[in-house]
C-alpha cells in the first residue's frame, strides 16, 4: 500500500474526521496524536489496528470493561532524564508513578481477558508491567506525592529537630503572648502571620514597650507586627534546619533520578502504549457515534459498500435532526468504473466523496458506518479530483489545474488505484474538453483502475455504455416534482433536466422552445431518451415500493390469521378434552345403570359388588398413569424452580457480603488518623450519639454519653471535636 497524497486528503476533508477523534481523546497527547493519523501502508499492521478498535467498541457492550487509560504526559521528565546530573522533583516522580501504575493495570487487564480482546492484547506485548520504577518511587514518596520522613535517616532526623523547634517556638510564643495581652499592649486580633512567622499585634503606641523584631505594620499603621525576643532565636534556628531539609530532599530527589534514568527507554514505551490505547478509545467513541462497523477485507479486488453514510454528513444531520440518505455502491472486475451523471444537487457529489472517505478511513485504522455485509479491497492509491481548484499561487485557472492533476494521476494509476472524478471534464469546451476527458477515461480503463467519476459530459455517458467493464449510474428523481430522491440507481445514464429544471424556476416556455432549436437535434433527442428512461424508472421504483408495502401488508395479515388459527385448535383441543370428559361420565353412568338394573333382576350383591369394584380399579388403573406422569412433570417444575431460588437467595448473599465489605472498606476509610485523648468529643463509627472521653485505659476507653458511660474499642470510635 502506497502512501496516500496530500490532496486526496484535502479533496475528502479527512481532517475533520481527525478533528472529530482528537476531541474524544482523553489525554492532550492523545489529541495531538490523533491529529497525525496516517493511512497505514502495512496491511498486517492495519488489520491490528482494525481489529483493536472494533475489540474496544465491543467492551462498551459486555461486562469486562477496559480500565481507565489517563495520564499526564511525562515528556519534560524524559527529556531531563537525557540530561546528565539532573534531577526530577517530587511532582515529576508522582506523574511517572501514576503513569507506570496506569500501564501496569493495563497490561496485566488485557493478559488476563486476551481470549475477548486478542488485538489489543497484542499491542501489550512489545513491554512487561514495571514494579521496580514504582518500589523505587514509592520508598521515597508517599502516595500523596510528598517526601517521606523514612526516605533517609537525616532527613527523619531533621524533620523531628523541626517538630521540636516548632513546639519551642509555639510555646514560648504563648507565653509572650499572654505577658503582652495582659498588660495590654495588644490589639483585638492578638496575633498574625509575616513571612509565614507568627507575630504579636502590637498597637503602635506601644511598640517600644515589646521587645523584638518589627516584621510590618497594618496598612492604617495602627498595628506593628513584632517577633518576640524569645521566639527569635529559635526561628533563626528553624529557618537553618529548614535549609539542611531542603537540602537533603535535593539529595534524595538527585539518588532518585539516578535509579530511575535506566529505565528512561521502559518509559518511553509505557507512554506511548498509553497514547496509543488513547487513540484507539477515541476510534471507537466515534465509531460507535457513527454506528461505524469493521467490514470484510477480502484479497479479491472489490468494492461492496451497502448503505454507507458519509459520517460527517451523518453527525451534521444528526445534531439537526434531519434525515441522511445511504447508497450503495459496488465496484470489481466486471464493473470497475462507474459514471454518474443526472442534475446537480442531486447527490452525486456526496456520494462520490462517500465512497472515498470511508475507504480512506477504513485503511488509516477507522470504522465505518456501512452495513455489516459490506466489502472492500485495500487499494495502492486513491487519487481524487474533487472541487474547484483553480491555484492563484500558480497562476494557472481550472482547467490548466485539472489538466495538471490529469497528468499525475496517469503517472500513478495501475489496477490497485481507486480514482475519483467530480465534474469530469469540466473547465474547458464542451467539445474539446469532453474528448480529451474521454481519452483520459480510456486510458485509466485500460489500466483496470477502479474508479468513480460524475460528469454531464453525453459523450462520457455513451462511452460508459459501450465499454465491457464499465458502467452508468444516476441519481433518481421524482418525474414530476423533479426533486432529489437521494438514491443511486445503477445501470443508467441520468439525464441533467436542463430544459425541465429551467420550466419549474418560471424559465417562459418560448425561450426554453428557442434553446432547443439552437442545440443539435441528436442530443435533444438523446437527452430526452435519457430523461424519459430515467422517469420510467422512477415509476418502476414506486411501483416496486408499493409492491414491497403490499407485501409488508400481507405479511402482517399472513401473521394475524396464522394467530387466529393457533387460538382456534387451542379451543377445538379444550373443547376436544370437555367432549372426551363428558363421554367417560357418560359411559359410567350407563354401565352403573346396567349393573342396577342386573341387580334389581337377580338380587346377587357379591356380583354387583365384584362388577362395581372391577370398574372402579380400571378408572383407577387410567388415573394412576396420569397421575405418574403429572407428578414427574411437577418434580421437574418444582426442581427448576428450587434451582431458581437458590441462585437468586446466592445472588442476594453476594450482594449483601459486596455491600457489608465496601461499608467496612468505607468504615476504614473513615477512620480517624487522630491519636484520641481524654475530653476529646467522639463518636462510635456506626453511631451517631456524641460523648466525651473520661479514661482511656490500653485499647478501651470510657465514653460519657450525659447519661450513661460506656466502654468502646478506640479503633471503633471516630473523632467529632478535640478537646479545647
Amino acid at each position: 500500500m502506497k502512501l496516500i497524497a496530500k490532496k486526496t486528503l484535502q479533496d475528502l476533508e479527512f481532517s475533520t474526521i481527525l478533528e472529530q477523534i482528537s476531541a474524544l481523546c482523553t489525554t492532550e497527547m492523545g489529541k495531538e496524536q490523533a491529529l497525525l493519523i496516517e493511512p497505514i501502508p502495512s496491511k498486517n499492521e492495519l488489520m491490528q489496528h482494525l481489529q483493536q478498535t472494533s475489540e474496544y467498541v465491543s467492551s462498551f457492550s459486555n461486562q469486562n470493561a477496559i480500565p481507565s487509560h489517563y495520564f499526564d504526559p511525562i515528556s519534560f521528565e524524559l527529556k531531563m532524564l537525557r540530561i546528565e546530573d539532573s534531577f526530577l522533583e517530587a511532582s515529576s516522580f508522582k506523574k511517572i508513578a501514576t503513569l507506570v501504575q496506569t500501564a501496569n493495570e493495563l497490561i496485566l487487564f488485557f493478559k488476563k481477558f486476551q481470549e475477548y480482546y486478542g488485538a489489543l492484547y497484542q499491542a501489550t506485548t512489545i513491554t512487561q508491567p514495571n514494579k521496580i520504577i514504582l518500589q523505587k518511587i514509592e520508598q521515597v514518596l508517599d502516595k500523596y506525592g510528598e517526601i517521606k520522613d523514612t526516605a533517609s535517616v537525616d532527613l527523619k532526623a531533621i524533620r523531628q529537630n523541626i517538630q521540636i523547634l516548632r513546639g519551642k517556638i509555639n510555646q514560648s510564643f504563648g507565653v509572650a503572648l499572654q505577658q503582652y495581652n495582659n498588660a495590654g499592649y495588644l490589639d483585638d486580633i492578638k496575633e498574625s502571620i509575616v513571612e509565614n512567622r507568627r507575630v504579636l499585634a502590637v498597637m503602635a503606641m506601644y511598640r517600644k514597650k515589646v521587645k523584638g523584631t518589627a516584621l510590618g505594620q497594618s496598612k492604617t499603621g495602627s498595628i506593628v507586627y513584632i517577633e518576640p525576643e524569645s521566639t527569635f532565636k529559635f526561628s533563626r534556628e528553624l529557618s537553618n534546619l529548614e535549609y539542611e531539609e531542603r537540602e537533603e530532599i535535593m539529595r534524595i530527589l538527585k539518588v532518585l533520578t539516578n535509579e530511575v534514568r535506566p529505565f528512561y527507554d521502559d518509559l518511553l514505551v509505557l507512554q506511548n502504549l498509553l497514547c496509543h490505547v488513547d487513540i484507539v478509545a477515541a476510534k471507537a467513541k466515534h465509531a460507535q457515534k457513527i454506528n461505524g462497523i469493521l467490514p470484510t477485507i477480502t484479497t479479491e479486488k472489490k468494492l461492496f459498500f451497502r448503505e454507507a453514510y458519509h459520517p460527517i454528513l451523518l453527525l451534521n444531520n444528526q445534531a439537526k435532526k434531519k434525515i441522511t440518505y445511504p447508497q450503495t455502491i459496488t465496484l470489481h472486475n466486471q464493473e470497475r468504473i462507474i459514471v454518474i451523471s443526472g442534475p446537480n444537487a442531486g447527490g452525486k457529489s456526496i456520494t462520490l466523496k462517500t465512497i472515498g472517505l470511508l475507504q480512506l478511513m477504513l485503511q488509516s485504522g477507522m470504522l465505518i458506518p456501512v452495513h455489516e455485509r459490506s466489502e472492500t479491497f485495500l487499494f495502492d492509491r486513491i487519487l481524487t479530483d474533487i472541487g474547484d481548484n483553480q491555484s492563484i499561487e500558480n497562476h494557472l485557472s481550472t482547467y490548466s489545474y485539472r489538466l495538471k492533476n490529469m497528468n499525475y494521476f496517469l503517472k500513478k494509476c495501475n489496477d490497485k488505484t481507486l480514482f475519483l472524478i467530480d465534474e469530469f471534464g469540466t473547465g474547458s469546451d464542451p467539445e474539446l474538453g469532453g474528448a480529451l476527458a474521454e481519452v483520459f477515461l480510456e486510458e485509466f480503463y485500460e489500466r483496470e483502475a477502479f474508479g468513480i467519476i460524475t460528469t454531464h459530459y453525453t459523450n462520457l455517458k455513451i462511452l460508459a455504455n459501450e465499454l465491457p467493464h464499465a458502467t452508468n449510474a444516476n441519481m433518481m428523481f421524482d418525474e414530476h416534482s423533479l426533486e432529489p430522491m437521494y438514491k443511486l440507481s445503477l445501470g443508467q445514464a441520468g439525464s441533467s433536466f436542463t430544459f425541465e429544471v429551467a420550466q419549474k424556476n418560471g424559465i417562459p416556455y418560448s425561450l426554453i422552445n428557442r434553446a432547443k432549436k439552437k442545440v443539435e437535434t441528436d442530443k435533444v433527442r438523446f437527452d430526452k431518451t435519457i430523461a424519459n428512461l430515467q422517469k420510467e424508472r422512477s415509476r418502476l421504483e414506486k411501483t416496486s415500493e408499493n409492491l414491497r408495502e403490499e407485501e409488508k401488508r400481507a405479511r402482517e395479515e399472513s401473521s394475524k390469521l396464522s394467530n387466529i388459527n393457533t387460538k382456534i385448535q387451542d379451543k377445538l383441543e379444550r373443547y376436544q378434552e370437555l367432549y372426551d370428559s363428558n363421554q367417560r361420565l357418560i359411559y359410567l353412568g350407563q354401565r352403573l345403570d346396567d349393573l342396577s338394573e342386573k341387580y334389581f333382576n337377580n338380587k346377587d350383591k357379591k356380583t354387583l359388588i365384584g362388577e362395581l369394584l372391577k370398574t372402579v380399579e380400571i378408572e383407577n388403573s387410567k388415573r394412576k398413569k396420569i397421575t405418574l406422569k403429572e407428578k414427574k412433570v411437577k418434580e421437574q417444575k418444582e426442581l427448576k424452580i428450587k434451582v431458581e431460588v437458590e441462585q437468586k437467595l446466592d445472588k442476594i448473599r453476594q450482594e449483601k457480603k459486596e455491600k457489608k465489605i465496601k461499608e467496612q472498606q468505607v468504615q476504614q476509610a473513615n477512620k480517624t488518623n487522630f491519636v484520641l485523648k481524654v475530653g476529646d468529643r467522639v463518636r462510635m463509627i456506626d453511631g451517631k450519639s456524641v460523648g466525651t472521653i473520661d479514661v482511656i485505659e490500653k485499647n478501651k476507653a470510657t465514653v460519657n454519653y450525659g447519661f450513661f458511660t460506656s466502654k468502646v474499642a478506640l479503633e471503633q470510635l471516630e473523632m467529632v471535636e478535640r478537646k479545647k
